[in-house]
């Protein structure tokens, strides 16, 4: 059996960022540019995938939905994000801190200062 290669990234990203904005009728506040660096998409032994990289957002917020499989974990390296649940109540997190978000989550995420996140999904 060989081994995996190991994946090394972080600060600061090279080359150019897949851009983005949240989908018009997801949109609560502001139309925040989003970057992704996508760093590593590989099928987990068919159990789903694993995509990691980094992230960066100007402020704004939306609403996000997970699908009953899909979950994330994120870690902020700078900047501020909260993630609101549909009750009201919200985590906040920032550099240096992290968030897992569930499957099955529906809420919104919430960009206070223009923030990095290094990004874990399972899918």
């Amino acid at each position: 059996m060989s081994a995996q290669p190991l994946l090394s990234f972080g600060l600061p990203v090279s080359g150019a960022p897949e851009l983005s904005h949240p989908k018009p009728e997801r949109l609560l506040r502001g139309n925040p540019l989003r970057e992704t660096w996508n760093a590593l998409d590989a099928p987990l032994n068919g159990a789903g995938e694993l995509s990691s990289g980094v992230w960066r957002c100007e402020p704004g917020q939306w609403r996000i939905a997970f699908g009953p499989s899909e979950q994330e974990i994120f870690t902020v390296l700078e900047g501020c994000c909260r993630l609101h649940r549909d009750d009201g109540s919200f985590e906040q997190a920032g550099p240096g801190q992290a968030i897992r978000i569930p499957p099955g989550f529906t809420g919104s995420f919430e960009v206070i200062e223009r923030m990095t996140k290094v990004y874990v999904i399972i899918k």
